[in-house]
């Protein structure tokens, strides 16, 4: 069982109560308090040794990472964030200063994005470090973007460049919370994710939200440098298109508009953020799942993205 099927397990029955707009199946939760022009957004991640990070990493981008995590989910609805809980296991042999510094990390990305530290919770992990973040949010009523919006015709764009993340990015990623914010405040976004599992997996999610296909054209897919490199080191290495499809931890995003206004938004993009890159990769299509179309035609994409357990 992978982690999506364990997930898809365990929110079959969940409780839930008059607050909850949108529950398990987001990158965040929407809650309603009664607010007249405001909606809540609840997220939790956690980063674990050995997983999401070595005792090797410098303390600093561990905090980063951990809040990173939790602001791009918060991104991938368009929202604000406001307030953190931080929970850290810690093994019974730790150096207080390497503790103290992955809070300078973490409190250093809290300052940049105006995120209040407002408490947590300590406690013992004989195994090693690990970090849960407990993230809030806001965004304006009636604004949400959800998984489940993408259209037949809607053009698909994706921030950034894809894959290698493991040569450095998935610690000094840049959550994109101004550019998501801006995407809703200038455009029809109809569905959006961020990308923590690899391209392949988490559009996936859009799609299966939204009951609908895509279809990506090859040579549009932005691979970065990092994966292009890392696919030259050995013959056994992951070729560069794989890595930018499949590699987890790139934190972009991926989302869809009206297909009459990509050409727009390409436009004023490129003036408003200059340094950050933004392509569309493909369309939406009736169906279901994921083609890709090069100069050969067009062929079923089985590749997925980063499952744990998987």
């Amino acid at each position: 069982m992978n982690e999506f099927e364990l997930i898809a397990k365990l929110t079959k029955s969940l409780p839930a109560n008059k607050t909850v707009v949108t529950g398990p199946g987001d990158d965040c939760a929407v809650l309603d308090f009664g607010l007249p022009d405001k909606l809540f957004l609840f997220k939790t991640d956690a980063v674990v040794e050995g997983v999401h990070f070595t005792r090797e990493t410098p303390p600093e981008k561990i905090g980063r990472k951990a809040l990173g995590r939790c602001l791009s989910d918060i991104a991938a609805m368009a929202g604000t964030p406001t307030a953190a809980l931080v929970t850290i296991g810690l093994p019974k042999n730790f150096d207080p200063e390497f503790v103290l510094k992955i809070y300078d990390g973490l409190n250093t990305l809290a300052r940049t994005f105006d995120v209040a530290i407002v408490g947590g919770e300590t406690t013992t992990n004989p195994v090693g470090i690990f970090i849960s973040i407990a993230l809030l949010g806001t965004l304006a009523r009636g604004k949400q973007i959800l998984r489940g919006g993408a259209r037949v015709g809607d053009a698909i764009f994706v921030t950034g460049e894809l894959g290698g993340s493991i040569a450095g990015k998935h610690l000094d990623f840049e959550p994109r919370i101004v550019e998501a914010r801006w995407l809703a405040d200038h455009f029809s976004i109809h569905a959006m994710a961020d990308l923590s599992d690899g391209l392949a997996g988490d559009l996936r999610h859009i799609l299966t939200a939204s009951h609908v296909g895509a279809e990506l054209l090859k040579t549009a897919i932005p691979v970065s440098r990092a994966a292009k490199l890392e696919s030259r080191k050995t013959s056994l290495a992951k070729p560069a298109l794989v890595a930018a499809l499949t590699d987890g931890e790139d934190f972009e995003l991926v989302f869809t508009v009206p297909g009459k206004d990509a050409v727009k938004l390409l436009d004023t993009w490129k003036q408003q953020f200059p340094k950050v890159k933004l392509t569309c990769i493909g369309k939406i299509i009736a169906g279901e799942g994921i083609t890709l179309r090069d100069k050969n035609g067009v062929q079923k994409l089985d590749a997925r993205g980063y499952a744990h357990f998987g």
